[in-house]
Parts: structure tokens; sequence; C-alpha cells
């Protein structure tokens, strides 16, 4: 079934996420970071950083982590199994570190078709804030749903 474009404006609340040093070294390990800022508390402080700063991306698996993550795309109506990830992009607004905790909420700025209607494009920006209330980053990403129906009917 096509998005509708009405939903463009919806918003969601998304999750809240303490940074812990082992998560942010855990997360630093597994993407390769070779910088020791990102492991070794003192080489962060060395740096000029309070706390092991949070690597570059690690604000994408925020929402990841709450109990029903794509509860979004259900609400919706758009069926999980057809959905694709797409494009990506992050504007870093502040540092984050361990001990903050972070907040997501996000909002569908857009939404279009490509190939007929066989392929919907539903972008969306997530606000990430500290405890503070303070702008971290926004992240803004494209889900490609395929409406594999219209594909059957087309043929």
């Amino acid at each position: 079934m096509p998005l509708d474009p009405s939903i463009v404006g919806t918003t969601s609340a998304g999750s809240t996420l303490l940074m812990t040093r082992s998560r942010l070294r855990a997360f630093a390990r597994a993407t390769g970071q070779t910088d020791p800022v990102y492991i070794d508390i003192d080489a962060a402080r060395q740096a000029g950083h309070r706390d092991l700063p949070v690597p570059p991306t690690f604000i994408f698996g925020i929402d990841l982590e709450a109990p029903d993550p794509f509860a979004f795309v259900e609400e919706l109506n758009i069926d999980l199994r057809a959905v694709l990830h797409g494009e990506q992009e992050f504007r870093y607004e502040a540092m984050a570190y361990a001990g903050d905790e972070l907040t997501t909420s996000s909002r569908v700025v857009d939404v279009y078709s490509k190939k007929g209607g066989l392929l919907d494009f539903l972008v969306r920006e997530i606000t990430v804030v500290n405890q503070d209330g303070v702008a971290v980053a926004t992240m803004r990403n494209s889900l490609v749903v395929q409406n594999r129906a219209m594909e059957g009917a087309q043929a």
C-alpha cells in the first residue's frame, strides 16, 4: 500500500539511553576506532574531554535499544518486511559523553515515490538531546518501502 503523503509532519517520541563507558567502549571496539580517547578515560581527559566521548554514529543505535524499536513503522501501517534502510546522515551540534542520557524524537519530513509507485521513501529527522535539553545531533534517514502488491498488479 503506497504511503499517504499526509503523514508528513507526524512526530513520535523516541527513547532515552544512558551512555555508559562499557557501552561506548564496546561500540568503539566493534567499529574499529583506533583513537584511545574512545576507550581510555585518561586519554580522553588528556585530550580535553570530561569523559569518554560518544563515538561517531553511535547515536543511530539509541532507538534500536527501545523495547519496540520499529513501533513508528507499525504506527504508520507499514509492513516492516517491506522496509529497507536507504540513506543516513548526521549533523552534530554538541559533544556527548559517558554519563549523559540521550533522548530522541522524530518527525516525518518527506514522503515520495519512485519506479511508478513500486518504491516509497519515508524521510525522517531524528533529534537527539542530552539530559539538559541541549541538542547533540540531528539525524536524517530515508526508509524505502517496497510496494510488492503493486508489482503484481502491473504484471
